[in-house]
């Protein structure tokens, strides 16, 4: 049971890019952030000392630094990014957020639109036990490519986050390749990273792909970014993946996922290849 007790922070405005229309990839935007931290507070009202409570600037600040450095699609999946990282402070056993868009981009009038959700310190506690997160990249540039992307995300393990597909021409390889449709995703697994990988290679197999050219045109490229924190050196499987970071179309996509492991300053770093934001992953066939 949440105390009764709370602190209230409001009108937090930051801007992030947050949204699934195209412009809403490229250009940040304000959102409000409301929260109410439901802290027992009887302490510090006895001792006067903010050890014994929860200091709203840091708080603050915590939160600020999820939201800039986020790239989600949902105003749900940010929520949930700021609730997460709110109960990972000291003495908060409970968390309402409100994150509202100031500039909601539908032709009606409305002022804003938002998001409200609650979450206690138990719902993060004990639901990953013997689980491991795992980082990543699909890539599709022969035939029906949605459905071999929707293949990959349907048997890689339970999905926690999803990019958008990017469009992305082909990099190395033989010429005339067709482009390349591109995304990052995280997913829950019980699996070792050895075994993992076997569960890729299977995925890959599935979808009839051809490893005979090196870097050649495939019906499904399965890459592991990241495994946890685990470094792995092993000539068959290396992670962190080697090459992720000189990658903008593994970048892009992984912005949105975990932009906490992109390396500062990618984007003006790397070249500017032609890597094009398509929306979510359609759910039934609408073309390749």
């Amino acid at each position: 049971m949440l105390p009764l007790d709370k602190i209230e922070i409001r009108g937090l405005v930051l801007t992030t890019i947050v949204g699934v229309l195209p412009h809403e990839r490229t250009m940040a935007q304000p959102v409000r952030i409301d929260l109410d931290l439901y802290v027992n507070l009887r302490e510090s009202g006895r001792s006067d000392r903010l050890s014994d409570t929860s200091s709203y600037g840091e708080v603050a600040d915590k939160v600020s630094q999820v939201v800039r450095e986020s790239r989600d699609m949902l105003l749900e999946r940010l929520a949930e990014r700021v609730a997460a990282a709110v109960l990972s402070l000291k003495r908060i056993e409970g968390v309402e957020v409100t994150i509202t868009k100031l500039r909601p981009p539908i032709p009606e009038h409305v002022e804003s639109a938002g998001v409200k959700i609650r979450r206690r310190l138990g719902d993060y506690e004990g639901l990953e036990q013997g689980r491991h997160v795992v980082v990543v990249a699909l890539g599709s540039n022969v035939g029906d490519r949605h459905a071999h992307l929707r293949s990959a995300v349907r048997s890689l393990g339970r999905v926690l986050t999803m990019s958008q597909v990017y469009e992305t021409a082909p990099v190395g390889g033989p010429p005339g390749q067709g482009a390349f449709l591109n995304m990052v995703l995280s997913v829950s697994t019980a699996l070792d990273p050895y075994a993992f990988l076997r569960r890729c290679h299977a995925v890959e197999a599935a979808a009839l792909r051809d490893r005979s050219i090196h870097w050649g045109p495939r019906t499904l490229d399965i890459d592991i970014l990241f495994y946890d924190d685990v470094r792995i050196e092993d000539p068959n499987l290396m992670i962190p993946h080697p090459r992720f970071a000189e990658r903008r179309f593994v970048l892009a996509p992984l912005s949105e996922v975990a932009p906490e492991r992109c390396p500062p300053g990618w984007q003006e770093r790397l070249p500017k290849e032609d890597v094009q934001g398509r929306g979510p992953l359609p759910e039934s066939h609408e073309g390749t």
